[in-house]
């Protein structure tokens, strides 16, 4: 090939000069809207999710997701609506789907276990809700409930192929030392919620209709606060979900709020821990 004379060569250039300039004005206006999106953000909450009777466990996976909202999951082995449990086989398309979908998940411990109080000797007296050893009262060491709690990653791991982030939530928010020292001995970090943060959703809903739920959460969640819901709650009447989820998410959203996972919280970045709802009666 002849190579091209000085003239064309400055005519080239000049073409791309123009070209390049021509296309600058398209290139921001595509960064533009993401500029806009992050000065709009007034302030970041973290929704959680606790398992329960799963009967709003699809619908709020689709509000999620036509917000486009990453949300977190605590997980325990829960009685479900369908007779199942939540940790079973039968769930792991809803597990899966939720991990395509970029959420986090972390563990409610595997039978949904409440601490009672500190024992004597380092011992922990425990009450499982589910599994073999229900109802009953169990005095157990900083290991046994160390194993509990990874029990839950054992499962999710099996059902999705994916791993637990290093979150736990005690169940009913029961903490005392030494299940608090438990889960740190074995790499997980407590997470409470914000006293805004609670919806209510498992309150009767006779005394508290959602209407005032609503409200109330509106009106008192700020920057930074962690929300706390379940996943279905078997006595409530008139569920939260339907009817508060999506109201909720909307009117915060039109206040500027952003959405984001507890990875992204900075309490539970790096080894700084969160906020924690302590018992420490022994």
């Amino acid at each position: 090939m002849r190579p091209f004379s000085a003239s064309k060569r400055g005519l080239l250039a000049a073409a791309a000069m123009v070209a390049a300039a021509t296309a600058m004005p398209s290139t921001l206006a595509l960064a533009q809207p993401v500029a806009q999106t992050a000065k709009a953000c007034k302030g970041t909450l973290y929704l959680t999710f606790d398992t329960g009777s799963q009967s709003q466990a699809e619908y709020i996976a689709q509000t999620l997701k036509r917000h486009h909202i990453k949300a977190t999951f605590f997980m325990a082995n829960e009685k479900t609506v369908n007779g199942d449990y939540t940790l079973d086989p039968s769930w792991a398309p809803y597990w899966k789907s939720l991990v395509a979908d970029g959420h986090a998940f972390g563990s409610h411990t595997f039978d949904h276990v409440y601490a009672k109080r500190d024992l004597a000797g380092g011992k922990i007296e425990m009450k499982p809700q589910f599994g073999a050893n229900a109802g009953q009262l169990l005095a157990w060491t900083p290991q046994q409930y160390c194993d509990e709690i990874k029990r839950v990653e054992q499962r999710f791991h099996m059902l999705t192929g994916a791993h637990l982030d290093p979150f736990w939530r005690a169940p009913g928010g029961h903490l005392t030392p030494h299940t608090l020292a438990a889960g740190e001995a074995c790499g997980y970090r407590h997470v409470a919620w914000a006293e805004a943060g609670f919806t209510g959703d498992e309150l009767p809903s006779e005394k508290w209709p959602n209407k005032l739920l609503l409200e109330r959460t509106l009106k008192n969640l700020k920057d930074g606060d962690i929300v706390m819901a379940h996943l279905g709650i078997w006595s409530r009447k008139d569920p939260w979900a339907p009817a508060v989820l999506e109201p909720l998410i909307s009117g915060l959203e039109q206040k500027g709020f952003c959405f984001a996972t507890l990875r992204e919280h900075p309490a539970y970045r790096g080894s700084l821990k969160g906020p924690l709802k302590q018992d420490s009666t022994s």
